[in-house]
């Protein structure tokens, strides 16, 4: 705007701002002073000015905060790696808590031993099975061993000793033996004699004896050795031992005439374990150690002659210059020899592998003799229900499936199931799953997982499912066995190491493993001799002198046993 302004306006027209008497902002102003025109202000003690703190204070420092939440960070996922076993726990594992829980009940209820799939030992059986570093079940087991301990006591003192003798030989199986089972074998052996049961018992044993049956619980040896053990110098049971030394002696000598130096041996070790000082003894060593000799150079020979015949294409067919022949050859001197054994395998793969190359040219009939023939080698060979499953499918249609440019056939179309097919291949596909979880691999026959992946295929042979879970299969049987191995379950880690030679022959990765199981063997048969058990240490010998029979361990461990030592 425009205008002529006062000239004695002291302020000429103009409003200039003002800030007052900022000394006394944090005061009321007095009623008596007059108004100033500014809004009043309420300032905070702490930013007073002339105070220090309002100066001065800054934000407060947090540089120690981060190395406190990593210092606990850091101790979280220690106690979860320290306790993951714990933690597993708490997951829910349907499967297994369902097997252990009926167990545990069976056990409550004294259902100890069966063959329904309904006692506590089955059924603790059942729950290792699927999980083998499970501690609840392995003490389940023991604690299935420690009331058949009570189960024999009660049986004897109630005078039913062949239920006594029942317990006893199953607290036996799953303790391994210790100071009860040994003070029950004593008590019950006098207890029997005490009774007038002597008579009984020699009578079985002669009868045992008379049907050959020498071994085993119910075998003549056992029984004469439960009368010696309440009675030492009983003479009919002491005569009744030299006839079984006789009987097992003339055994060992029928297999030296057939020149089986393996069964031969085995004898040998059962003998000298049962009776170390048999007359018979040191003639049937002197003849076995020339046999093994002969044998040994002829064994040599044809496994190194096979091996060549291998690499340089003679894989089978006519005449005796084939790896297949010679193989055989090596496995009629010695039949549990494992080279010869994986050499038979990686014939078998061979022809497997010929076979495929048949089928693809077009040559269905030819794929399939080379088949047969390979499954008279490997008939468990996962690779064998692989090609027979492929074949199957396109052999039909192979005349009619098109050639693409480079003249390979292409695959048949898959066949057209129906709906009762399609849930009869998943219904056996998901069996198969729960019985490679259970360790079922190879049995029992019809509902082991071998036998389930082979059905499903049998239906639908391009089932992708079925085809990659049994090429799977050796290797979850791999960890499995590993699994048997550190627990020291040995009668399932055998099982499982004949399923993997079944799954791969000719895998060379198994001879590692096959000397690993034939060491833990030889370790329990130690162990066992040690502790005077020399009737098992004797079988665990046994086992592994067949996964490694020129073991230098197998030879120290014999002379030991066999010298009483």
């Amino acid at each position: 705007m425009s205008g002529t302004r006062d000239p004695h306006d002291p302020f000429n027209g103009r409003t200039d701002p003002k800030l007052g008497d900022l000394d006394h902002l944090d005061k009321p102003r007095p009623a008596s002073e007059p108004n100033d025109g500014l809004p009043q202000m309420k300032v905070e003690p702490g930013y007073r000015r002339g105070t220090s703190s309002g100066r001065n204070k800054r934000k407060p420092r947090r540089g120690w905060l981060m190395p406190v939440v990593i210092v606990l960070l850091l101790a979280v996922i220690a106690g979860l790696w320290f306790n993951q076993g714990r933690l597993r726990g708490l997951v829910p594992r349907t499967d297994f808590d369902d097997v252990l829980h009926r167990a545990q009940v069976a056990l409550q209820q004294g259902h100890l031993d069966g063959s329904d799939g309904t006692s506590a030992r089955e059924l603790f059986e059942a729950a290792r099975a699927l999980e083998p570093d499970n501690d609840a079940a392995r003490q389940g087991l023991n604690d299935v061993g420690r009331a058949e301990i009570a189960r024999a006591d009660a049986a004897m003192q109630a005078g039913n000793f062949d239920q006594a003798q029942q317990a006893l030989t199953n607290a036996r199986e799953l303790l391994g033996g210790g100071s009860d089972v040994d003070r029950l074998t004593q008590a019950l052996a006098k207890a029997q004699v005490a009774t007038g049961q002597t008579a009984t018992l020699i009578s079985q044993a002669q009868q045992a004896l008379s049907d050959n049956k020498l071994d085993g619980p119910d075998g003549a040896a056992a029984l004469y050795q439960r009368v010696l053990a309440a009675d030492p110098d009983n003479a009919v049971a002491r005569h009744g031992m030299d006839q079984v030394g006789d009987a097992m002696a003339a055994q060992i000598q029928k297999a030296l005439d057939a020149n089986d130096a393996a069964t031969a041996s085995a004898g040998i070790d059962r003998l000298a374990a049962l009776l170390p000082n048999h007359a018979q003894l040191p003639t049937l060593r002197a003849s076995l150690s020339v046999l093994q000799t002969q044998n040994g150079t002829a064994l040599t020979d044809a496994i190194n002659q096979g091996n060549d015949a291998l690499r340089a294409g003679r894989v089978a067919g006519d005449g005796d210059d084939t790896a297949l022949a010679h193989f055989k050859a090596a496995l009629a001197i010695d039949p549990n020899n494992a080279q010869a054994k994986a050499g038979l395998g990686q014939v078998a793969e061979a022809l497997i592998v010929q076979a495929n190359a048949a089928a693809d040219s077009g040559d269905a009939d030819h794929a399939r003799q080379l088949l047969d023939q390979a499954a008279s080698l490997a008939p468990g060979s996962a690779d064998l229900i692989a090609a027979r499953a492929h074949i199957g499918q396109s052999a039909p249609n192979i005349a009619a499936a098109n050639t693409d440019q480079d003249n390979n056939i292409s695959a048949a179309p898959a066949a057209t199931l129906t709906p009762q097919q399609q849930v009869q291949v998943a219904n056996m596909i998901q069996r198969a799953k729960i019985a490679v979880q259970r360790g079922d691999i190879m049995s029992p026959p019809g509902d082991c997982a071998y036998d389930l992946y082979r059905g499903a295929l049998a239906i639908d042979g391009n089932n992708q499912t079925a085809l990659s879970d049994l090429q799977a299969l050796p290797g979850l049987v791999q960890q499995q066995f590993n699994q048997a191995l550190s627990t020291g379950n040995l009668n399932k880690a055998n099982n499982l190491f004949d399923a993997l030679t079944n799954l791969s022959p000719g895998d060379a990765g198994l001879g590692p493993e096959r000397q690993r199981l034939a060491d833990a063997w030889l370790d329990q048969a130690e162990q066992q001799f040690d502790s005077g058990d020399r009737n098992n240490a004797a079988m665990s010998l046994q086992q592994g002198r067949k996964l490694s029979p020129n073991d230098q361990r197998v030879q120290q461990l014999t002379v030991r046993m066999q010298g009483g030592g």
